[in-house]
């Protein structure tokens, strides 16, 4: 079913991979495997497989620290395969499982990547949250997977690369995020006289509020989104316009289109999930009810389209508003901008700065508005330490598969980006935590 894939190579849009192998297609049920079992993504991941477990057989399971969720979810599914993110985790786990079932646990990142390149699974969703997500899918896109993501965090960190690796492997990309989900679906078949992509917005909680009304909010206030149940990471990331930044990078990385064709439009509805805006001025855009599994199930189940328990969208229940973004008020948005046409390593930064700052500010450690803050100041002090704008991860030189040769090339230096980026990252964080335990507060 390649004509139903977005457009490659083209001058309007260039999507990251090719489309799945028939066999992979053809195969039922497929094997999987989900990074980031126990979270909200993969909560629902395994409800839609619920719904239909005859295309579905699990093949292995992956969480960080929630070892009593896994638990239940590997007595439910009976995987050969867990992950968790050490050995303390791993002893916590085994003897919460049932008498009778011992899978081989695995641990650490390369627990993670291990897991993600079972031979006996086509099919990687990865959900793992922030940049911990990144050594999953670099080892499913080595491997040559078909890559359900829902971690954009894998393309802001590495998107170059991980492009790279889906032209040398056959590796596959299905986007798992709403609104990237919403732009493939509205570019099947077609895709070479796009203008924009529009991404939508809901606004978050604090829409339409001041900067003075902001300076007082609470954790509790910033999770309490008004569309989408999600994890506090990203509920933070939706209440500070962060997410939307990032979104905004991964577009750029997943359909090859320049940055200023990528709009941001706020929709406080969050019926339309996005569209895309063609040459003649006419728009497509995908509707649907605000629940993950949809997008969940396009991916998973790709090219079918199955019910999976969300209830159709009544058009006749709500008006559709939209407006423009208030980036004053809400800087972070333009602070992934700045970073993707700088690049040089500063969307490492900056999502590094952000992950550390909303920790702090879940923590008690900083303001809301200390968010923006200190992602700017990493930022700036990356810009003085390393000036210029090159890449971090250089474009693929050539089109088409690598040699096999040169397959063992390529993976050295997926490990050796994955660890610049590990350093950078950490050094972004520890840059942030430092500043808010000695620096001003907010203004």
């Amino acid at each position: 079913m390649a004509e139903l894939w977005p457009g490659q190579g083209g001058p309007s849009t260039d999507y990251i991979s090719g489309p799945p192998s028939d066999a992979w297609r053809n195969t039922w049920p497929r094997g999987l495997v989900i990074l980031g079992s126990t979270g909200s993504i993969g909560r629902s991941t395994l409800a839609v497989v619920e719904n239909h477990p005859q295309a579905f057989r699990i093949e292995g399971l992956a969480c960080a620290r929630q070892v009593e969720r896994l638990a239940e979810q590997a007595a439910r599914w009976r995987p050969s395969h867990l992950a968790v993110l050490d050995e303390e985790a791993a002893a916590r786990l085994k003897p919460l499982l049932p008498k009778g079932y011992a899978p081989n646990i695995l641990t650490g990142r390369e627990g993670y990547a291990q897991l993600a390149a079972l031979p006996e699974a086509g099919t990687v969703l990865s959900a793992q949250v922030g940049a911990a997500g990144l050594d999953g899918t670099l080892a499913a896109a080595l491997a040559g997977k078909v890559i359900c993501l829902a971690n954009k965090e894998s393309l802001v960190l590495a998107g170059d690369l991980v492009r790279r690796v889906c032209a040398s492997t056959g590796a596959v990309i299905l986007p798992v995020d709403s609104e990237h989900n919403a732009i493939f679906q509205c570019l099947a078949g077609r895709g070479q006289e796009v203008s924009r992509l529009i991404l939508t917005a809901s606004g978050g909680p604090f829409r339409g509020r001041s900067r003075e009304d902001l300076r007082s909010i609470t954790p509790a206030q910033a999770l309490k989104h008004p569309n989408w149940s999600m994890g506090a990471k990203i509920s933070i990331d939706s209440a500070t316009l962060m997410n939307k930044g990032l979104e905004v990078i991964e577009a750029y990385h997943l359909y090859g289109v320049p940055a200023e064709r990528i709009k941001v439009l706020v929709h406080p509805q969050s019926v339309i999930h996005s569209l895309v805006e063609f040459e003649d001025g006419t728009q497509l855009a995908q509707l649907g009810t605000a629940d993950m599994r949809l997008a969940i199930a396009s991916c998973l189940l790709w090219p079918r389209c199955l019910p999976v328990g969300v209830p159709p969208l009544d058009l006749t229940a709500t008006a559709l508003t939209f407006h423009e973004p208030d980036t004053e008020v809400f800087p972070c948005l333009d602070l992934a901008r700045q970073s993707l046409a700088l690049r040089g390593g500063r969307c490492v930064v900056l999502n590094a700065a952000n992950e550390a700052a909303v920790e702090l500010f879940l923590e008690g450690g900083c303001a809301f508005l200390d968010i923006p803050r200190l992602i700017e100041a990493a930022l700036k002090a990356h810009d003085a330490s390393e000036p210029g704008h090159q890449s971090f991860c250089a474009p693929l030189k050539q089109d088409g598969p690598v040699a096999s040769d040169h397959m063992a090339a390529l993976k050295n230096e997926a490990h050796t980006l994955a660890e610049r980026l590990t350093r950078l990252d950490r050094q972004s964080r520890e840059f942030v935590r430092n500043l808010a335990r000695d620096g001003e507060p907010a203004c």
